[in-house]
């Protein structure tokens, strides 16, 4: 952490993106194309089905081309040129760096990344779609680098050990009592603030927790206009 700066840590979800037109991860019904999600976001599913899987995603990281970060992405990364910002999302879009924030930890991977199928640690970029018979180096089918269900957050350590570093804590259109955010809560220390925005918070507001009802853009823009010290 930077001589004097206070160091903010964002923990963003689905709700950031959702202002940019990224779709949720599951729909109201929990199916994609009349497939349960879990169909096409399990190692299972990819052994089941790899190219329904890679239609998935191959579909999701098109979508990355025809969207651009929103205020609340903005305003995020403009926090850096006063304060040491980190910033951990669930997301798997590239929509914070497109934003300009140079410090993103992504729990459950990146679209815009590939690995080898049988060895996790052999990530390489990906701006294409992702066919039946590409291969990593290792000769292996190569996969979406993003973490399915039943797969470990390899990366929540990692996460943890920036929260406890933490002056300020902000989540960000998340829920506040599913992994990994439960989890992450429990490592602010217990001198920093802790802000939520979310348009349905499933908390009340208590010592060192200011709650902010509304949408990731407006509620960003109020922790910049009227929370944060200058």
């Amino acid at each position: 952490m930077g001589k004097n700066k206070h160091h903010i840590v964002f923990l963003t979800g689905a709700g950031i993106s959702q202002e940019s037109g990224i779709s949720t991860f599951r729909d109201a019904n929990g199916l994609w194309n009349n497939h349960k999600i879990e169909e096409v976001a399990s190692p299972e599913g990819f052994e089941k089905n790899p190219q329904l899987v890679l239609d998935f995603y191959n579909a999701r990281r098109r979508q990355l081309d025809e969207v651009v970060p929103n205020e609340a992405h903005h305003l995020i990364a403009q926090l850096e040129t006063k304060y040491n910002v980190t910033v951990i999302t669930q997301n798997i879009d590239d929509l914070h760096e497109k934003a300009g924030s140079t410090n993103v930890l992504h729990l459950h991977g990146e679209l815009r990344k590939s690995r080898s199928s049988k060895n996790p640690n052999l990530i390489t970029d990906c701006n294409q779609d992702i066919k039946l018979g590409d291969l990593a180096s290792d000769g292996n089918q190569l996969r979406p680098h993003i973490v399915w269900f039943g797969e470990e957050v390899t990366e929540i350590e990692k996460a943890i050990a920036i929260t406890q570093s933490a002056d300020l804590f902000v989540i960000v259109g998340t829920s506040m009592v599913v992994h990994p955010a439960a989890s992450l809560l429990l490592a602010v220390p217990f001198d920093a603030q802790t802000v939520y925005i979310d348009t349905n918070p499933d908390v009340e507001e208590g010592i060192n927790l200011l709650v902010i009802k509304e949408k990731a853009t407006t509620g960003v823009r109020m922790l910049v206009e009227e929370c944060l010290p200058y």
